[in-house]
């Protein structure tokens, strides 16, 4: 049997079960916060809101002080956006987008004389860095009573470094802008130049100043820069060449009197014009005003077809010198014979010119010669524009005068848009600087009728065929024009051996898309010209290179020789210039009355009136590049006894 075992402690006390007791979490029985640290948070919580409420106010209080300062500046702050502006001068672009000027960041060296202990041992430092500071000056400067004293503005960043390494106290840097001309000498006419603080004084930054000074957007010229290389060192070499004083040359498009190039030799440096001479800061192309010579028997010869003095059948005996009074009228190299009017113009005859602008009379001639913009000034947007010279009182010995281009003074810029007229069909268009968008171009004035026009480019391609322009020709691209070489006026007369040889072009002739004028001032004569400084020698062989050079550039394709776009119905009319047919008695083409003139109405385009003579289709016997030099020149004869009156040689 087994026993069932007993507690044997009865002091030992029997345990019931009991119920399980919640955990309770430590921190929820902190005790409430008593008065001292109920104050102390209420404090800290005023605290907390004055300081936001403080930072608040200082943003809105600043806040409207920057609406203020921007929409309505001060006296004070009107200085500091005009620095800004100035900062900020816009660029200057060619018509394909390169830079012809710019802003660069620079800093400026200043003083505070106060602060300089050694002013001569400071400036020798200085000028050692900076060379071209004078010492004598720089050493005044710096021990002027003076707080504030400018000694060196615009430093390189190398110039500023070393500066800066000298370490000593009252030398400053203000950082400013430098006006900057990455194409130099290229563009220095037509760019200009500004001074220190970025005002424009010449050029198109003196013309659009006001745009460029804090303009964000580039102004974009015409101006094309490989047309002004091509052209500026073509002009060079002929200056170099015949020993010339100066230069002058610019092509336009004809379809929207946008000026490509324009050049003026000599030229300078627009970052340092204050080096440049006078005479290379003289813009010849838009300021100087000149006797153009034989060129103006361009306009003489259009004004007789247009206003039906005359036709392409017509002409005037030039066998004799024109007699009048103590003065006569001669050709150079002249024929002796009577002259179609073909052959007057491609042979340049003075005798044949002033007998026609005697037939038109003077109030005609003055009248289209208004219309071509040849008394006025030129519109082209610069400030340095020459102003025109002619007669105050018109008479017939100043209509025979101007007829060969003396006794009336123009500016090339003058020029260059009324030989695109004569080219393009009669309408003349204003010069500009500024590239044109397709909607921009000036539709223009209506000066002479498409027919008159027409037998114009005949004429002038004639010129270059077989006339004094031959060294002008550029085979495959049908260059006409017209030379002119004229004696420049000294006092009241004319030195003969001081002359300006000019040559004028368009091209292509079968459908004129480029004006061309070229100015060559006192050429001297050489060697390979045989003792010839005319401007068949020496403006002429200048036009021929550029377009030959510059049509490729312009994607022009060359025409053939052979193509019917290349035959000129004229050139069978006409004997080479060089030729013994030249000299015959008689003339390819018979001798024809010519009608009586009528003087068109300055307001009347003159489209109605009645064509004297129908222009066929341009065409051109083919000129090869050798027939440029077909035959050599006699020696140079004596001048002309004139009595005084200029004689216009080509």
């Amino acid at each position: 049997m087994i026993r069932r075992l007993r507690n044997s402690n009865p002091s030992q006390p029997s345990f019931k079960a009991q119920r399980a007791q919640p955990v309770i979490n430590p921190i929820a029985l902190q005790p409430e916060p008593d008065g001292v640290q109920r104050r102390a948070l209420e404090v800290s919580h005023n605290r907390l809101m004055l300081g936001l409420g403080l930072f608040t106010v200082a943003f809105v209080v600043i806040a409207a002080r920057l609406a203020m300062v921007t929409l309505m500046p001060g006296e004070h702050d009107t200085m500091r956006v005009a620095v800004a502006q100035s900062a900020d001068r816009a660029d200057i672009l060619d018509r394909n987008g390169v830079v012809l000027a710019t802003s660069l960041t620079t800093a400026s060296l200043y003083a505070n004389p106060h602060q300089i202990r050694d002013a001569d041992g400071i400036a020798a430092q200085l000028v050692d860095i900076l060379p071209d500071m004078p010492l004598a000056s720089t050493a005044a400067k710096l021990a002027s009573d003076k707080s504030f004293i400018w000694l060196k503005r615009n430093l390189t960043p190398k110039q500023q470094q070393a500066v800066n390494r000298l370490g000593i106290p009252g030398l400053y840097f203000q950082y400013e802008t430098k006006r900057v001309y990455p194409q130099g000498n290229l563009t220095a006419h037509v760019v200009g130049f500004s001074d220190v603080d970025s005002r424009g004084l010449a050029g198109v930054e003196r013309s659009f100043d006001d745009v460029l000074a804090g303009g964000q957007r580039p102004l974009q010229l015409s101006i094309d820069v490989r047309i002004q290389h091509i052209l500026h060192e073509e002009i060079n070499r002929a200056m170099a060449d015949f020993t010339a004083i100066g230069g002058a040359g610019m092509v336009m498009d004809i379809q929207t009197g946008e000026v490509l190039a324009l050049v003026s030799l000599p030229d300078f440096d627009p970052a340092r014009p204050g080096e440049a001479t006078a005479d290379a800061r003289f813009n010849r192309a838009t300021l100087g005003t000149y006797e153009m010579g034989s060129t103006f028997k361009l306009f003489n010869t259009a004004i007789g077809l247009d206003s039906g003095t005359t036709t392409l059948a017509g002409g005037f005996d030039a066998t004799h010198a024109i007699k009048i009074g103590r003065f006569s009228i001669d050709d150079y190299h002249g024929k002796h014979r009577w002259l179609s009017i073909p052959e007057i113009f491609t042979y340049s005859s003075n005798i044949g010119s002033a007998k026609l602008a005697d037939a038109f009379g003077a109030e005609v001639q003055k009248t289209y010669l208004q219309r071509l913009g040849l008394l006025a000034k030129s519109p082209i947007e610069l400030a340095e524009v020459g102003e025109p010279q002619y007669p105050k009182n018109w008479k017939r010995i100043n209509t025979m005068t101007i007829s060969y281009g003396h006794g009336v003074s123009v500016a090339p810029i003058q020029v260059l848009p009324a030989v695109a007229a004569v080219a393009n069909g009669g309408i003349l268009r204003a010069p500009t600087l500024l590239k044109r968008a397709s909607g921009e171009v000036d539709t223009g004035k209506r000066v002479l009728s498409e027919q008159t026009s027409a037998q114009m480019r005949q004429l002038m391609r004639l010129v270059v065929q077989v006339g004094t322009g031959k060294k002008a020709n550029a085979p495959g691209y049908l260059v006409g024009g017209k030379t002119g070489t004229a004696d420049k006026q000294e006092g009241k007369g004319y030195n003969e051996n001081a002359r300006m040889a000019a040559f004028v072009a368009a091209f292509p002739m079968s459908a004129p898309r480029y004006a061309v004028v070229v100015m060559i001032d006192e050429p001297k004569p050489n060697a390979h010209s045989y003792g010839y400084a005319t401007a068949g020698w020496v403006a002429a062989p200048v036009v021929g290179a550029l377009v030959q050079r510059m049509a490729p550039l312009m994607g022009i394709p060359p025409i053939p020789d052979d193509s019917p776009l290349a035959q000129n119905p004229l050139v069978a009319m006409v004997a080479d210039y060089d030729s013994a047919a030249s000299k015959k008695a008689n003339s390819k083409v018979i001798q024809a009355a010519a009608p009586a003139a009528k003087a068109p109405s300055p307001e009347s385009d003159d489209d109605d009136a009645p064509l004297v003579f129908q222009a066929k289709p341009f065409g051109a016997t083919p000129v090869s590049a050798k027939s440029n030099d077909a035959t050599t020149p006699a020696a140079p004869e004596a001048p002309l006894q004139s009595g005084g009156m200029p004689l216009a040689v080509e």
